[in-house]
């Protein structure tokens, strides 16, 4: 599929237009310059054409973050297939963006000088002034507000394939409620289509400013995919990356770093936002966490963040060839700060050296396998048949508890109903005995588990455990 950059100096509409084309606010935008700093890019069609799209970050060298992110935009301009030169129309033209669109025609690709923001005919005038580019193809554009875009368009257009005609998809949505009467009579058997519905586990990888998380990914991808610096807060947009592992495409998002509340401004602000969002849609957290330092009360709170969405979550311990303390007690710090997380398997890397890094590709793999693991019905009730056994239940004011039956009905994660007839009666402390048997019996690690007492027909909430 032919690709499509966008290069241009700091804050003259790329991640506009980017979202322009790809019909959906993906990238960040903002006045503040230097917003986008890595490399953003989505499948999309033009005027009925496939291609890739791609958002580059502002051609800018005023420090050591910004200098590695001209790198990486000059070099996704040399790999795309059309490149689009952007200037902002309500600025003159400088030798430093001369210098770049002479450099840009040396890849000896299509390339179109497009001037944005002339918003009406009375600004046109100022397009006159960028004829000392010499380019080809020039299109006074306004994406704010929607003028000159079309004929951009068109001539994108003519260096791609024929118009796909692709099927409707007849997508439904996960229904939460849980209906205990549909439930019991379900035959057992799960089909086999709904055991294999998505063959891409999505991975969220989460953390601190600085802890590693852009290197992180550039080792798991094995390439520079994200800009790496010294300075903090350097990753803005979520930055996505397929890998093909093993039978499985492994989508790896390297999200924004996060600070304390305090510290937070600006665009980072949307940052935050578009991490929720991202964590939403994720299988895997993978919380980094810097093993040079001790941790902090901002690492339990990011932790937090993937506890709330059910996520599962593996620790991954970087930078670990500048551990602070030794291993034992690095765990046993671990164990204690993040207690919520008990399930959560622990790997230490560096991914400076990439060592250990293949190691987490198959741990991803097997937490996944758990995280959407269906537990047959019969299994569950002898489980839990012998469990109280073992250990009977508190009476209710000398009345008895009992389970009837238990069931899971959904996955990652596993989602568990035991119907009972006093099921406000379970204390707290026997659903945390009979989750453990559960965690004995069934490869459960690295996931938690949804565990819901109810009677016959009642509808709530469930609790991970």
């Amino acid at each position: 599929m032919k690709t499509v950059a966008i290069i241009g100096l700091p804050n003259v509409g790329k991640s506009s237009l980017f979202n322009r084309i790809a019909k959906e606010r993906i990238a960040i935008t903002s006045d503040f310059s230097g917003t986008t700093r890595d490399v953003k890019d989505k499948e999309v069609l033009i005027l009925d054409r496939p291609c890739v799209i791609i958002d580059t970050g502002g051609l800018d060298s005023s420090n050591e973050m910004f200098e590695n992110v001209k790198i990486k935009s000059l070099e996704a301009a040399q790999n795309a297939d059309i490149i689009i030169m952007m200037v902002d129309g309500k600025l003159l033209p400088s030798d430093e963006e001369k210098k770049i669109f002479y450099s840009l025609q040396k890849f000896n690709k299509p390339i179109a000088l497009v001037i944005n923001k002339i918003d009406n005919d009375k600004e046109m005038q100022n397009a006159w002034e960028f004829d000392e580019f010499g380019a080809q193809k020039v299109f006074p554009i306004s994406v704010s507000h929607n003028r000159g875009v079309t004929a951009l368009f068109k001539w994108i257009a003519e260096f791609l394939p024929a118009p796909l005609v692709e099927p409707e998809l007849d997508i439904e949505e996960d229904e939460e409620d849980i209906d205990l009467e549909t439930l019991l009579q379900k035959e057992e058997e799960i089909p086999e289509e709904d055991e294999n519905e998505s063959n891409q586990i999505n991975v969220a990888i989460i953390g601190r400013t600085n802890v590693g998380k852009s290197s992180l990914l550039n080792a798991l991808v094995e390439k520079e995919r994200a800009v790496v610096s010294s300075i903090a807060g350097t990753t803005i947009d979520p930055v996505d990356e397929f890998i093909e592992y093993e039978d499985k495409v492994i989508n790896f998002v390297d999200t924004a770093g996060l600070r304390r509340r305090g510290k937070i401004e600006g665009i980072e602000k949307f940052a935050l936002m578009r991490t929720n969002k991202m964590l939403e849609s994720a299988d895997i957290a993978l919380l980094v966490l810097d093993a040079s330092e001790p941790f902090k009360e901002l690492d339990e709170r990011i932790a937090n963040l993937a506890d709330t969405n059910n996520l599962a979550v593996i620790i991954v311990l970087n930078k670990w060839d500048k551990a602070y303390e030794e291993y034992e007690k690095v765990i046993d710090e671990i164990k204690f700060r993040f207690k919520f997380l008990a399930y959560a398997p622990i790997i230490t890397v560096s991914a400076l050296s990439k060592k250990r890094v293949h190691k987490l590709k198959d741990l991803i793999l097997q937490v996944y396998q758990n995280y959407s693991q269906r537990i047959p019905t019969s299994k569950l009730n002898e489980l839990f048949k012998e469990a109280v056994s073992k250990h009977h239940m508190p009476s209710d004011k000398t009345k008895e508890v009992k389970i009837y039956f238990a069931t899971q009905y959904d996955i990652k994660p596993p989602r568990i109903v035991l119907v009972m007839n006093r099921p406000k009666a379970l204390h707290f402390s026997y659903k945390r005995y009979l989750m453990n048997q559960l965690r004995e019996k069934f490869e459960l690690e690295g996931t938690p588990v949804l565990l819901y007492a109810r009677k016959r027909g009642e509808r709530d909430e469930g609790e991970a455990l």
